[in-house]
């Protein structure tokens, strides 16, 4: 791949502000290419490309250019008096060598973004984009030809053998965005070089909807959480917890929202993506069988359609109950008590995230506290994404390690801890012989 680590950019902060300078005007420039390709890809409509994509990614550049001379000068911190007298300090370095596994689908925003940061933090990258979004793919190969040296960072296409061959070679750091199953091997094949890795994965995320809530502000806000991007989103909400109270009137309000947004036929909607293959279309139609469809329902394998879909109560052991859908399907399961979703969220891996509604703040505010999961948000859904101060990731199962703004940059870059030592004064109780200086070595310890 002729990647050095012995080049200039490795410290050169100038370099890399220039690199993200040229990166920022070729995107704006390449930004209508972007939303046709994603298009082409899996017809992602183009203000879910810009809003979740493009303007995504160029808003985290802009703000990474604004403060990458702040993220990357030394900090300086208390020195310890043991060590006195001293001036104590981190230092941001850049791991090397970098690889970075990109999902489908958001192609265009899971590359960009951790680039963004690995660049200004110093290293060097190779750029795996997923296969199955051809077009993107081309797209993101192009960019990075005119901004970047080949030997800073490069792209790398191919399938699964590709990643295979990647995975097999030592990396200083791998950012990996995907699968359970898949970030399992990619741990494995760290593992043995003892490569820190960053693994952004998924779950099956529960939306729990109190008695006490907003029904058609909840219903809303559900619909467009679950079924943007046809509802290929990690975060998206899995399955729903509904207060049987109100579950016939929530299930009225989801109907109303899907039509709303995407018509009486969503196939005709300009709104609404597509499956992005042939593959996941029939894993995702699977879980349809012998279930209740409340609305919905409705497939093409011609185009890999699939209609926004309710099911109705579906078994905890049925297919759909399994694993993560991944799709525009959304289980509607009642509760009557605390116990029972207890009961329902503890027989899965900790989520990449949860959703609760009520009114009842303080009811909402156990809830979050009550269950492990990597991020969330109360009365919505998603959001939690777009906040660049607050860590994305996911705990267990569902990811190791964050990132999103100086977070980002903090993931590609080793700390490293310096003390200068000042000449003027040697306490001599540190060195041997240790004879009667025991005593007064626990006082001063005390002391402090």
């Amino acid at each position: 791949m002729g990647i050095s680590i012995d080049m200039d950019y490795k410290t050169n902060m100038n370099y890399r502000k220039e690199c993200l300078k040229k990166l920022l005007s070729i995107l704006i420039t390449y930004e209508d290419k972007i939303t046709t390709a994603l298009y082409k890809d899996f017809k992602k409509p183009e203000f879910e490309a810009v809003i979740t994509e493009t303007s995504y990614v160029i808003t985290e550049l802009k703000r990474t250019i604004q403060k990458i001379d702040n993220w990357a000068k030394p900090k300086r911190v208390f020195p310890s008096l043991l060590n006195f007298p001293s001036t104590d300090y981190i230092l941001s370095e850049p791991y090397g060598k970098v690889l970075i596994i990109a999902p489908w689908n958001y192609p265009f925003q899971l590359v960009f973004c951790p680039l963004i940061a690995a660049v200004a933090a110093g290293n060097q990258v190779v750029i795996k984009p997923s296969e199955l979004t051809t077009n993107t793919s081309e797209i993101i190969n192009e960019i990075v030809l005119k901004v970047f040296d080949k030997n800073h960072v490069e792209v790398i296409q191919g399938g699964i053998e590709v990643s295979q061959q990647l995975l097999s070679k030592r990396w200083d750091y791998i950012f990996f965005t995907g699968s359970v199953a898949v970030g399992k091997i990619v741990a494995k094949a760290a593992a043995e070089f003892l490569t820190p890795v960053t693994l952004e994965l998924g779950g099956k995320n529960p939306c729990i909807i109190d008695e006490n809530c907003n029904i058609k502000l909840t219903a809303k806000r559900i619909v467009w959480g679950k079924f943007i991007n046809a509802g290929q989103t990690c975060i998206a909400p899995d399955y729903l917890l509904v207060n049987s109270k109100i579950k016939a009137r929530l299930v009225d309000a989801l109907k109303v929202e899907i039509v709303l947004a995407y018509g009486e036929n969503p196939e005709i909607s300009p709104d609404y993506p597509r499956i992005v293959n042939q593959k996941n279309w029939s894993r995702i139609i699977s879980f349809l069988e012998k279930e209740s469809i409340l609305l919905g329902g409705q497939t093409n394998n011609v185009d890999n359609y699939i209609a926004p879909t309710l099911l109705d109560e579906p078994e905890l052991d049925s297919l759909v109950m399994q694993d993560e859908i991944f799709g525009p399907i959304l289980p509607i399961i009642s509760f009557r008590s605390e116990t029972e979703i207890e009961n329902i969220i503890s027989r899965y891996e900790k989520p990449l995230s949860l959703y609760v509604f009520s009114k009842n703040k303080k009811w909402a505010e156990e809830i979050v506290k009550k269950y492990s999961f990597g991020g969330g948000c109360i009365n919505d859904t998603v959001i939690h994404f777009s906040n660049k101060r607050l860590p994305f990731g996911g705990v267990g199962h569902s990811g190791i390690g964050s990132y999103h703004g100086k977070l980002s940059f903090d993931t590609f870059s080793h700390k490293k801890a310096i003390v200068k030592k000042g000449l003027w004064l040697d306490l001599p109780m540190r060195y041997a012989p240790y004879k009667e200086k025991i005593k007064k070595l626990k006082k001063v310890l005390d002391w402090l």
